[in-house]
């Protein structure tokens, strides 16, 4: 396996089957949780943009001559749209001094709603991921990240309005 490929299926994990994009998610909370507690926030996301051009790179010259990029084996852009969707939560657990697991239901929504909307790839999400290139698929995780973190601050905005 080329170091591109190695790199695009982050590790091999794109190599589970089924739903290789579910696996990559999946794989993609541990390390998150690592890296908030090695580093906070800041460290997640520093890593989080290095991520993604690491992807956007790996995408390209795995997928290199291919009439269509995104393969279903290549999950690096599922990893860097949760850890999007995820960093409220690290900044939330920082400000609030709480543990990041303690956050536990933002975790949830986190995951079901990057899974949503990297599935459904509504309105500009669904335009990057038309794009056929290496941007492209990067780009339509990162909007879903985007939407997905968006939801996350929705309803923990809701849930502290209801409680207070």
């Amino acid at each position: 396996m080329s170091p591109a490929r190695f790199v695009a299926t982050w590790f091999g994990v794109g190599l589970l089957r089924p739903a290789p994009g579910t696996w990559g998610s999946l794989a993609a909370l541990p390390i998150f949780w690592a890296l908030h507690v090695l580093g906070g926030p800041w460290l997640a996301v520093a890593s989080t943009v290095v991520v993604c051009v690491l992807g956007w790179w790996a995408v390209g010259a795995a997928a290199r001559g291919a009439a269509d990029p995104d393969r279903s084996e290549y999950v690096i852009d599922e990893v860097a749209g949760m850890w999007i969707a995820l960093l409220p939560l690290s900044f939330g657990a920082r400000a609030s001094g709480a543990d990041i697991l303690a956050l536990y239901p933002g975790w949830i929504v986190a995951f079901f709603g990057f899974r949503l909307f990297d599935i459904w790839k509504p309105g500009p999400i669904g335009w990057a991921d038309r794009q056929k290139t290496a941007l492209g698929v990067m780009l339509d995780d990162v909007l879903a990240g985007i939407a997905a973190g968006a939801l996350v601050l929705a309803l923990a905005a809701a849930w502290h309005i209801l409680l207070a």
